[in-house]
């Protein structure tokens, strides 16, 4: 069976220096992990996005290996991988001219990912309208 993985413009920024043929191989791996440990996820600022992800000793490796691969050639993600009070949660923040990345990443995050849910950063304006 054949995957195809979808490269869009903000994933992959202009910025990127990770060679053409490495990047559905990267993009395989944030799907996987994100497929596999994200809980939840929150936007707190346009520039700051939030991952709880399963905590295990696996999984916060795994996580800080990938991250470490990224940065290197994305260098305006900052990654900050937070071990506290029984959880695991990866910090992602770019510059303001990268948010649309960020963007990206949050889609891929939320997405089709079983039990990934965006836990709002605000409560619900009310009910919804009659007929939905």
């Amino acid at each position: 069976m054949t995957q195809d993985i979808i490269l869009d413009r903000q994933w992959v920024p202009p910025a990127c220096t990770l060679p053409t043929t490495e990047r559905p191989l990267r993009v395989a791996e944030f799907d996987a992990l994100f497929a596999e440990a994200v809980q939840a996820v929150q936007r707190p600022e346009p520039t700051r996005l939030h991952l709880q992800l399963a905590s295990s000793p696996q999984t916060a490796a795994r996580t800080a290996e990938l991250a470490a691969r990224e940065n290197g050639c994305c260098s305006f993600f900052t990654f900050t991988l937070t071990i506290a009070d029984g959880g695991l949660t990866l910090a992602v923040a770019v510059p303001p001219e990268q948010a649309d990345v960020l963007d990206a990443l949050q889609t891929r995050a939320a997405g089709p990912v079983p039990g990934a849910r965006d836990v709002p950063d605000q409560p619900a304006a009310g009910p919804p309208a009659p007929g939905r």
